[in-house]
């Protein structure tokens, strides 16, 4: 046998410390006991790895080269005991989180996953996109521990949250769109009822977020990025992030349609959810830590949530003309709702 974790810390300290002695101190034992190592280790290897012909060993040519794989090789065994260590303590093997593609690039949920992968290096970490209700229906069958998502529509029971962020949805549509040519002025309701929405939603039918489902006429994409194209191409309008779109909007190619009685503009939280009926792990409660901006906490943070901001009560005359569809200022404030934490959970 020859390389083994106890001669592997003996060889990088002597190489380190410059002396047997120095080593010795370090590692915490006597002088005669590194040496005995070092010497039991040429023996097996074949191979000189210090010339003592001076006052102080120096590492032979073969030394140095082994040096560069012997500390990754230290690293690897570290690692390999931190993990453990932590799975003691509550680590799970593996983390999946769910994310709402709108949010892949408004929230810095890969600046958190950053961090997971210094401090959980062994961590197998999956990160599945899909429109909200798949990830929410991902969360509840298991598949995934978190889902990065806007804000409900209302509570759920079943649910634990953290308000990690926000972001503004902005209704848009392509400079050439015949609509913008035939009104000469602002935009009223009763023009968007009348036009094509493309709206992003899940891939059942009945999963449409009522917020933002306005037109009589609808087509349906799970991706924002195939609604941004279609939108470009004139097909519709369609309520987007705004980060999402700000590039076709400084180019021109989109506008933010020009509103007379009612706001193009709706912000909605970004919460991380989890199940009440499946506890986090040790990675899971750090992930949300760290998308909420802090080092560690527990319990529950008690803040309410006021209803998010939304078009104009003009919205209402929605209602009477597509009886099936709930304007954005129609929904119904998450009255009561309290900020939780991960340690909660």
């Amino acid at each position: 046998m020859a390389f083994d974790l106890d001669n592997l810390r003996v060889f990088l300290a002597a190489i380190d410390h410059g002396s047997f002695s120095a080593a010795a101190r370090a590692l915490g034992r006597v002088p005669s006991a590194v040496s005995m190592t070092i010497a039991h280790l040429e023996a097996e290897l074949d191979l000189p790895l210090f010339d003592r012909a001076g006052r102080e060993p120096v590492p032979t040519p073969q030394a140095l080269a082994l040096v560069p794989q012997a500390r990754r090789l230290a690293e690897q065994f570290g690692q390999l005991n931190r993990h453990a260590l932590s799975m003691t303590q509550g680590l799970e093997p593996s983390l999946v989180i769910a994310v709402a593609p709108e949010l892949v690039a408004a929230t810095p949920w890969s600046d958190a996953l950053t961090t997971l992968s210094t401090e959980f290096p062994l961590l197998e970490i999956e990160v599945l996109t899909a429109p909200q209700a798949d990830a929410l229906a991902m969360l509840k069958s298991g598949r995934a521990q978190l889902a990065l998502v806007f804000e409900r529509q209302g509570l759920d029971p079943s649910e634990q949250f953290q308000e990690v962020a926000r972001e503004t949805l902005v209704a848009v549509v392509a400079a050439s769109h015949p609509m913008l040519a035939r009104e000469a002025s602002a935009l009223r309701d009763e023009h968007l009822i009348a036009e094509r929405q493309i709206l992003v939603a899940g891939r059942d039918a009945c999963d449409v977020d009522k917020r933002i489902s306005v037109s009589r006429v609808q087509w349906r994409t799970d991706s924002p990025v195939a609604a941004l194209r279609m939108v470009s191409a004139g097909l519709g309008w369609a309520w987007l992030p705004s980060g999402f779109v700000r590039a076709a909007l400084a180019s021109g190619e989109l506008v933010q349609i020009p509103a007379g009685n009612f706001t193009t503009a709706l912000q909605l939280y970004v919460d991380v959810v989890w199940t009440q009926t499946r506890p986090l792990g040790l990675a899971a409660r750090r992930f949300v830590e760290l998308l909420n901006g802090r080092s560690g906490c527990s319990g529950a943070i008690a803040s309410d949530r006021a209803a998010p901001a939304a078009p104009a009560a003009a919205f209402s005359a929605f209602s009477d003309s597509a009886p099936d569809r709930a304007s954005p200022s129609a929904a119904p404030p998450r009255a009561g709702k309290r900020r939780s934490s991960a340690a909660s959970g």
